[in-house]
């Protein structure tokens, strides 16, 4: 097989099922990264540490921060070996995939000045509710699928926002969404071109989230065992920091959900 994406760092992420990494990858070379990403935890009668080790224990977001306390630089985590920069500016990335709806809400805040980041590119992709990436042969998917994946700049308060669906999950690897932002670069025929990478994460989910998603269609129909975070070792080194923060739209869990998260970055910064 040619063409196998090589990730720089060894920290490799696994691949979905049936192999442990992409076959036939069809268009760019992959890039890897280290890391984990990074929210300031704010204390409601506790101190940040209080806070943050109260969150890690029961797997949730955080405690909502003030803006001194968002101004922490988010950790890198790996690239993993499923990105294409293909940088398409969209909000919708869901391409008809099926499984429970998501909004996504981004904010990128620069730890420099702790002021909001507008104008900078938020780059996402993550796996269908199978655990399938678009673009690589490797799990069932075809190398010119473009399913969950975009860009959206931010607006001035410093957010970017997708629909999209929440992620299922593989072999090895708690259920999370790939995120990059790129800063200095322009959109040009609905692609965002130019710049650099400031930051490449990860962000997660809570378990009692994920153990609710699991019983509905269609990820209950994925044979995959499930990794918990707590498992995860790309999870243990930093992305407690980045757990989403969800809200269920309504009563039904099926109708969707709403997941905000903060981003500290240095816009200079090349990782």
């Amino acid at each position: 097989m040619t063409d196998t994406p090589r990730p720089h760092s060894t920290d490799r992420e696994p691949g979905p099922e049936p192999a442990d990494g992409p076959v036939g990858a069809t268009r760019r070379t992959v890039m890897a990264a280290l890391g984990g990403a990074t929210l300031g935890a704010a204390a409601l009668g506790l101190t940040a540490a209080q806070a943050t080790a109260a969150a890690d224990r029961k797997n949730e977001a955080r405690p909502p921060a003030g803006p001194a306390a968002d101004c922490v630089l988010t950790p890198e985590q790996t690239e993993g070996p499923y990105y294409l920069d293909l940088e398409t500016v969209r909000k919708d990335i869901t391409e008809g995939r099926p499984g429970v709806p998501l909004t996504l809400r981004v904010k990128v805040i620069d730890t420099t000045t702790c002021s909001a980041l507008p104008g900078t590119a938020v780059d996402i992709w993550h796996c269908d509710a199978l655990g399938v990436y678009s673009g690589y042969v490797a799990g069932g998917s075809t190398p010119d699928t473009t399913f969950l994946r975009g860009v959206q700049l931010t607006d001035s308060t410093g957010v970017a926002e997708f629909t999209t669906i929440y992620p299922g999950w593989y072999v090895g690897r708690a259920l999370h969404i790939h995120v990059k932002t790129h800063v200095g670069g322009t959109v040009t025929g609905g692609r965002y071109q130019g710049g650099h990478v400031s930051h490449t994460g990860q962000l997660y989910f809570p378990e009692t989230y994920n153990s609710r998603v699991a019983t509905l269609t269609p990820y209950r129909n994925n044979t995959a065992t499930r990794t918990l975070n707590a498992r995860d070792g790309i999870y243990r080194n930093g992305g407690s920091s980045t757990l989403l923060t969800l809200t269920q739209v309504g009563g039904d869990l099926g109708k969707g959900v709403t997941g905000t998260v903060v981003l500290g970055v240095k816009p200079d910064a090349v990782p």
